[in-house]
């Protein structure tokens, strides 16, 4: 699969600070998740990759083209979903919209006729001739992920997309990012704070801190080689029974006196575990079998497990 966003030695400087300092990598994926916490450089990439920042050093190429020199051919084939409200209140939703279809290259008739397609298709229909001002914040972000879907981009940006949402709006939104995203028409960067938006949209996710990338991971490969393990705690262990669990396969660590975590091999039986511990006169509590989540890799890639690029 050809890369949708590279990035080659990639920095950029804001006044005398360096926000993003020496991105190197090739991405790919139908929705790739962009996180990290705040100050870590996540709008300011989205920035650049649009041409709104210049680079201090480097390059990126979006979909195969330079920032630097295909800008214009870059913005003709992305849409862009601002954190932020852009706009301009006294306009009604299509009008806004078609705007937005026209700067980004449609013809004035052609525009119009998207601008009622993707409103129609975010769920805005009946309110399309109404004026922004008057719409509900989640009326609002529906009407954003109009205008960046509305002239057929190859790559939607959306930067905190479920941003002041309550429970059923975000639901919603959730459910159009996966909609667009499984129609495999077009590729989707999602920029949140909201580890759950990642996990429940994204195929791939970049984790940024300080300006750098900590952890790039495809997530559908992960949970395939994602180890399950049991956490528990242990009474009456004269030292000797993590070495025993090592002997059956098992990899184990031991937290304090009594807290084990242990990393179950594929097709292992807990009778084993189970005969294990009445051998050794082993109690065994408070048994919790997990699998590693995006919060786990996220909070890894936090403590600077995973490395820097």
């Amino acid at each position: 699969m050809s890369a949708v966003v590279q990035l080659d030695d990639l920095s950029v400087k804001l006044g005398r600070k360096m926000v993003l300092d020496h991105l190197n990598g090739s991405f790919s994926g139908r929705c790739i998740g962009l996180l990290g916490p705040n100050g870590a450089g996540k709008s300011t990439l989205i920035n650049t990759l649009l041409g709104f920042y210049k680079p201090f050093q480097g390059s990126a190429r979006v979909l195969g083209f330079r920032i630097d020199s295909d800008i214009r051919r870059v913005r003709a084939l992305a849409g862009y979903m601002p954190e932020h409200e852009s706009f301009i209140g006294q306009m009604t939703a299509v009008s806004f919209t078609r705007l937005m279809a026209e700067l980004s290259g449609l013809p004035k008739q052609a525009a119009l006729e998207r601008a009622h397609e993707a409103l129609f298709y975010v769920g805005l229909g009946e309110a399309r001739y109404r004026t922004l001002a008057t719409y509900s914040q989640g009326m609002k972000q529906l009407a954003k992920l109009a205008q960046a879907i509305a002239h057929g981009p190859r790559l939607v940006i959306l930067d905190e997309p479920t941003n002041g949402l309550d429970p059923p709006a975000r639901q919603r939104m959730i459910r159009l990012v996966r909609e667009i995203s499984d129609t495999g028409d077009l590729h989707i960067v999602l920029c949140s704070h909201l580890l759950r938006d990642v996990e429940e949209c994204c195929d791939a996710v970049i984790i940024l801190k300080e300006g750098r990338i900590v952890h790039y991971s495809n997530l559908e490969e992960e949970r395939r080689a994602n180890r399950r393990f049991l956490e528990m705690e242990i009474y009456g262990d004269d030292g000797s029974f993590a070495e025993a669990v090592t002997r059956l396969g098992c990899e184990c660590t031991i937290s304090g006196s009594r807290r084990m975590k242990i990393i179950l091999p594929e097709r292992f039986e807990m009778n084993a575990l189970f005969r294990l511990a009445a051998e050794r006169n082993v109690q065994l509590r408070r048994l919790d079998f997990r699998r590693d989540s995006l919060e786990d890799i996220f909070l890894k890639a936090m403590e600077g497990v995973n490395g820097r690029s």
